[in-house]
């Protein structure tokens, strides 16, 4: 009898730790969706009702959309829809920057988005630059740590015609010493906010040991820093209004 007893217990247990493991990052499960290039798109469903926003996310160079799961689900649990990808076009040779904004196009397409904010790190930011200078429906881009190349950065920046925020660390080999700050300057709705002490590990959540290994150890607290800004940032460019309180 006490087996029995324990049971529904157990089973509550059982229950709590698979809502867990699911990230809690909003009203539905973190699901894969086939993106019809061989890629595939994570999707981490908001907790409020804000049909068709979406925040697309793009990763570092020769990185994997692993690395920003943990903003996908901070900005899901905010209420706002996130996906994120792998970018399969580039190689060691070629970071791709101009085809993977058009992929992360691609995945707003998939997903029936009407309002997009467009994510990067690094070079995924000059991703998400292509991405809202070449989609009607951006409502603004948020780029971490962005290293430009080629000048494709502030070429991009420089007709855009929606905000830029960027957030940025302390200078260093990783984000080619803040030399991204040429790209805010181009935009005439650029501005950057500039994260205390963070380096560029701490953009990521989570990071790597590679990545530690070549830019410098990333610490908890200020890549959650980096999370709350960039939730800040994104929610103030999908509600104008409202980005105060989102502060």
């Amino acid at each position: 009898m006490r087996t029995f007893a324990r049971t529904p217990l157990l089973l509550l247990w059982c229950c709590l730790a698979a809502l867990l493991s699911a990230g809690c990052a909003g009203t539905g499960a973190v699901r894969d969706t086939a993106a019809g290039d061989d890629a595939v798109v994570r999707l981490y469903p908001g907790t409020g009702a804000r049909a068709g926003d979406l925040v697309v996310l793009g990763h570092g160079f020769l990185r994997e959309q692993s690395t920003l799961a943990g903003l996908a689900r901070t900005l899901a649990a905010a209420g706002v829809d996130c996906a994120t990808l792998d970018f399969t076009a580039q190689r060691p040779w070629d970071g791709a920057h101009l085809r993977n904004g058009l992929a992360m196009i691609r995945v707003a397409d998939r997903l029936g988005a009407r309002r997009v904010v467009y994510v990067g790190f690094s070079a995924g930011g000059l991703a998400a630059l292509v991405a809202a200078r070449n989609d009607p429906r951006a409502r603004g881009v948020v780029t971490l740590d962005l290293v430009d190349a080629a000048g494709l950065g502030r070429a991009t920046a420089a007709a855009l015609s929606v905000p830029l925020v960027g957030l940025v660390g302390e200078p260093g080999r990783c984000n080619a010493h803040n030399g991204a700050r040429l790209v805010y300057a181009q935009a005439s709705l650029g501005r950057f906010e500039q994260i205390v002490g963070a380096g560029h590990c701490d953009f990521e959540s989570p990071t790597g040991a590679l990545c530690e290994m070549l830019c410098g150890s990333a610490d908890p607290a200020r890549s959650a820093r980096v999370r709350a800004r960039a939730r800040a940032a994104v929610l103030g460019l999908l509600d104008p209004v409202d980005s105060i309180s989102a502060e």
